[in-house]
């Protein structure tokens, strides 16, 4: 039976496997890091780096799943916190634009296959737009393997479209994400992290819910 975990965050979510190792559990973090976007003031993305950094630096999570990450906001990540490495293509066609970046911690895990899919009719069609929603959707996944021990866990981040009108796309984006999961290699974990821009009670979460275990209600610590 495949042990799976969902990670739900509009901001930042974190959780710890134990499965891996009693002794060093894996750290897995879900933040919406916010594009930079000058007309957001005192909250500009130049006035918050050195706090995304600190925070990370003292949270020292072993996979990260960022939304709304542009390559600028990357490459100063990857500047700062030399212990990881990342990927994630941008979600507009030609791999501009919001990523769903994922960094990882080299020293404790390995990439052995990653790849992309989009939250529309035509998966497989960089910056693909269906289900009347106005910007790309789309999943960065990866197969992780831990130095330690060799055992292996997907990893998928997404970030779903946030308007009120964009439930009946939001549960679309989750049916899709669900089939991929379901396709997976049986015995194998899985976690999901993403900004799903919805709540507990929606037909999206119910969706993933099936088949993943939300982290906000199984951890066995929650702050926040």
């Amino acid at each position: 039976m495949r042990r799976c975990l969902l990670l739900l965050a509009s901001l930042f979510g974190f959780a710890a496997l134990p499965t891996y190792a009693a002794d060093t559990p894996l750290r897995i973090m879900s933040f919406n890091i916010r594009l930079p976007v000058e007309s957001d003031g005192v909250d500009y993305w130049e006035t918050r780096k050195p706090l995304a950094v600190r925070m990370l630096q003292e949270q020292q999570p072993d996979v990260i799943g960022l939304q709304e990450l542009v390559k600028t906001q990357a490459d100063y990540l990857a500047r700062e916190l030399p212990q990881y490495a990342w990927f994630g293509r941008g979600r507009d066609a030609d791999g501009g634009g919001e990523r769903m970046g994922v960094f990882y911690r080299t020293d404790r895990l390995k990439v052995i296959e990653s790849g992309d899919f989009w939250l529309s009719d035509t998966p497989d069609v960089p910056g693909s737009i269906t289900w009347d929603h106005p910007y790309p959707r789309m999943v960065t996944w990866a197969l992780f393997e831990q130095r330690s021990d060799g055992k292996r866990f997907y990893f998928f981040n997404t970030h779903l479209p946030y308007r009120d009108q964009d439930e009946a796309a939001r549960v679309k984006g989750a049916n899709a994400i669900a089939a991929h999961l379901a396709a997976l290699p049986a015995g194998v974990p899985v976690v999901l992290t993403g900004d799903f821009n919805t709540a507990p009670e929606s037909e999206a979460h119910a969706v993933l819910a099936r088949t993943l275990q939300d982290a906000w209600t199984t951890a066995p610590r929650v702050e926040g």
